[in-house]
């Protein structure tokens, strides 16, 4: 355990176990738990899953780049991350998402620094199921910018398998707080990655020559995965079980109603406020 980490550890921590819920509540939850932890209440991490399937755009993203028909015939949700990069697509089965939020003023000042600070459990938790995985060592070019999955791929957040990517990290900062999400690959569905977008010319090939999924590089089932993720980001920071309060879920629900799931914030056009 190095410093960084011991001083978190000696932090209250809930672990709130794999949660299922729309995409618009999640961004909402990560949003709140950060009000929580500016609030002088405990810091979470979670381990989370999005149902119905749902596309999450990056924060400055253009709806211009949505298959919405594609997205409504098939039962898909969207909604926006207030984190960068470009669109996302998690489904129940294949991604795992995580979140960890804490105090600003506890983590590194340093971008860089605090990236890889809260990286370390997913980073050991892939591994822990037999996968070599680490950080992308050089610029990757971009394949696509408007899918993450295939945008460059930068060394500070970009994990990969095989010189192919598995997970991807971002942050940002709410009242005093960091939220660092992630989306973790357990099994690659290139097709409906690939058509919840539109305007572009990617094959499901090319897809899967840049991402991998973790059942196609160990025999894991899903169930063990999402433990193993679990498990290493509380024994991280030594994090007690817990749960959502009710007035946090309250606030939650507002959130959704009035952002995450309102086409104010989710079709907004690059730039608007």
């Amino acid at each position: 355990m190095n410093d960084s980490q011991g001083a978190l550890a000696d932090r209250e921590w809930r672990l709130i176990r794999e949660d299922v819920r729309p995409g618009a509540m999640q961004m909402a939850l990560d949003e709140v738990a950060g009000e929580t932890a500016a609030a002088g209440g405990p810091r979470t991490v979670r381990v989370y899953s999005w149902e119905p399937s749902c596309l999450s755009l990056g924060y400055g993203e253009d709806p211009e780049t949505v298959d919405w028909e594609f997205c409504e015939r098939e039962g898909i949700d969207v909604t926006r991350r207030p984190t960068g990069g470009g669109g996302i697509y998690h489904d129940r089965y294949g991604d795992v998402a995580y979140s960890i939020v804490a105090p600003k003023a506890e983590l590194p000042g340093d971008l860089i620094d605090c990236y890889h600070l809260l990286c370390e459990p997913i980073l050991d938790a892939i591994r822990s199921v037999g996968v070599d995985v680490d950080f992308v060592e050089d610029d990757v070019p971009v394949i696509w910018h408007p899918a993450c999955y295939l945008r460059a791929l930068h060394p500070a957040h970009d994990m990969v398998a095989e010189g192919r990517k598995v997970a991807g990290n971002a942050q940002y900062r709410r009242r005093d707080a960091v939220i660092q999400h992630g989306s973790l690959t357990y099994s690659v569905d290139a097709e409906t990655h690939l058509g919840v977008f539109s305007g572009h010319d990617v094959s499901p090939e090319a897809f899967r020559e840049r991402v991998v999924g973790i059942d196609e590089l160990v025999d894991v089932s899903r169930e063990a995965f999402v433990e193993a993720v679990t498990d290493s980001l509380a024994d991280f920071v030594d994090a007690d079980e817990g749960s959502w309060t009710d007035a946090e879920l309250d606030a939650a629900r507002t959130k959704v109603e009035e952002k995450y799931d309102a086409d104010e914030w989710v079709r907004r056009r690059p730039g608007s406020r």
